[in-house]
């Protein structure tokens, strides 16, 4: 290995080596991105206000005002998410379909996509509305201070996602076997013995079913954590690929990176509470609403503010998120000590997110770090350990 290795030049190499047409078709499906952003939420607002003017949550309000609270705050807080979710429907197979099949990021056909939505939204829709009524509750129930109880409810529902998803969720969309015997395997339960996770818990799926992204996962908490590795992953990256990506997502669960954004992501949510319940009547207003912050007819005036809060949110949220990366690049090179395999890694996600962002575009829309300061990252440590020993497996 040479001694004399620039950690800028190698970096340069690699992202190079995607060529000019591969670049500049990451840089389209990701500034293409960005503006869509801005387009969702003139969506969601159009959407808002067709659902007010409609008055369909007012009508269902009115005839489930028999039954009890409890009852028809759920059942209006659901069909308000469902209907926001059947109106938007078309924007939906544009963006998350289309789209992924105009630049050769997925090859899954129309009919699965709308039955894995159609499963998906009687997912979110349900569990939305539980969230919902509880949230209506604590207003009822603690009045001006119920945002934050509200930050204590968002925290104790992610907590649930988080240990439900990988045993109960995930398995609806996706199937999950073993990995079989072989190198692979031994390379993911070394890994696995590094951050404490059973062997019987290392799974291969079938993403390739909505996605060609290259990916792999460390979910869960506790008996629920595993190791899941995408067929596309597989089927495209090396053995020290391998290594280096699953590294990566076991440092997200060895670094306890899930605990951060239990606690720190429902204080946000208790901000963004906090703004809505000053904000609620002056939207309220605008949309043409005489419903009250307390009543479940109220919600796509809800989601409005929350929409808006959220985007403007985002600089902050990525922000979190990009710190975790680092710290998950770190731990693999520390630990698996592959970066020329990190590197070559990232450069095969750049497809979807372009390496070469501004500094702002990357504060501003980026949830990781940019592939090239990634790669620099990696050659850095490369050139700091020239003839450094691999860490024991």
């Amino acid at each position: 290995m040479s001694v004399n290795l620039s950690p800028a030049a190698e970096t340069a190499r690699y992202i190079d080596s995607l060529g000019p047409e591969a670049l500049a078709k990451a840089q389209a499906y990701t500034t293409g991105n960005h503006w869509l952003l801005l387009a969702g939420l003139a969506v969601s607002i159009l959407v808002a206000w067709l659902i007010v003017r409609s008055r369909l949550l007012d009508r269902l309000t009115e005839r489930l005002s028999g039954r009890s609270w409890a009852l028809m705050t759920f059942a209006v807080s659901a069909a308000a998410f469902a209907l926001a979710d059947l109106i938007t429907l078309p924007w939906t197979i544009y963006t998350d379909w289309q789209r992924q099949h105009a630049y050769d990021l997925s090859t899954q056909p129309l009919g699965d996509f709308l039955g894995q939505w159609a499963l998906s939204e009687a997912i979110s829709v349900a569990f939305a509305g539980l969230f919902m009524l509880g949230i209506y509750a604590l207003i009822r129930k603690t009045g001006a201070r119920w945002w934050l109880w509200g930050g204590g409810l968002a925290a104790g529902s992610m907590a649930l996602i988080v240990m439900a998803a990988p045993s109960v969720i995930e398995p609806m969309f996706n199937d999950y076997k073993p990995v079989p015997k072989g190198e692979v395997r031994t390379a993911l339960e070394q890994i696995a013995d590094d951050v404490g996770i059973p062997h019987d818990r290392i799974f291969m799926y079938d993403g390739s079913r909505q996605s060609e992204r290259f990916t792999a996962n460390v979910s869960g908490i506790g008996p629920t954590a595993r190791i899941a590795i995408s067929d596309v992953a597989l089927k495209e990256a090396s053995l020290a690929e391998v290594r280096a990506v699953t590294g990566h997502e076991a440092g997200h669960y060895k670094l306890g990176h899930i605990w951060r954004y239990v606690v720190i992501f429902p204080l946000l949510a208790m901000v963004m509470f906090f703004l809505l319940n000053r904000l609620f009547v002056p939207t309220a207003r605008l949309l043409g609403s005489d419903a009250q912050l307390g009543e479940a007819r109220g919600l796509p005036v809800f989601m409005v503010v929350t929409s808006v809060i959220g985007l403007l949110a985002q600089p902050v949220t990525n922000s979190l998120t990009r710190i975790g990366e680092t710290e998950a690049d770190a731990y693999s090179l520390a630990t698996v000590g592959e970066p020329d395999a990190l590197a070559s890694a990232l450069v095969k996600t750049a497809e979807y997110r372009y390496p070469r962002p501004s500094r702002l575009e990357e504060v501003l829309f980026y949830t990781h770090p940019s592939v090239e300061n990634r790669v620099r990252a990696a050659m850095e440590w490369k050139a700091a350990n020239q003839g450094a020993k691999p860490p024991a497996q």
